[in-house]
């Protein structure tokens, strides 16, 4: 059974940078992808970036705020998924969510929350102005 641990959240100033860390464990396999998600209270959880974990590529969510600031990364030795936010905005307060899905024949990248199998317990990260 796969599991995940965020970390690193808390609570920073505008303008701040934060690296949030996935920790994974229970997995066999290595043809699969992690992703970054966050969820305002209220609104639905979004995709902001997943990563390929053999390869290391990586794709953002069509959003030029995200794809500027945020930094997706991995380090396979650790088991560890990284996500580097930089100039952090008020807008970007939510609990960041890390996720894996399960080996599978596909197309494209997944990009969409339910496409993903395995959640951590997620981590708040509030930025004031």
């Amino acid at each position: 059974q796969v599991q995940l641990v965020e970390s690193g959240g808390g609570l920073v100033q505008a303008g701040d940078s934060l690296t949030l860390s996935c920790a994974a464990s229970g997995r066999t396999l290595s043809n699969y992808h992690m992703a970054w998600c966050r969820q305002v209270p209220g609104k639905e959880r979004k995709f902001l970036a997943t990563i390929r974990w053999s390869a290391g590529s990586t794709v953002y969510a069509d959003s030029d705020s995200v794809k500027e600031r945020f930094t997706i990364s991995r380090d396979k030795g650790k088991n560890t998924m990284f996500l580097q936010m930089n100039s952090l905005k008020p807008e970007d307060t939510a609990v960041y969510y890390c996720a894996e899905q399960t080996p599978r024949p596909r197309i494209g990248w997944p990009i969409e929350t339910s496409e993903y199998d395995y959640w951590g317990q997620g981590t708040q990260v509030t930025v004031s102005s």
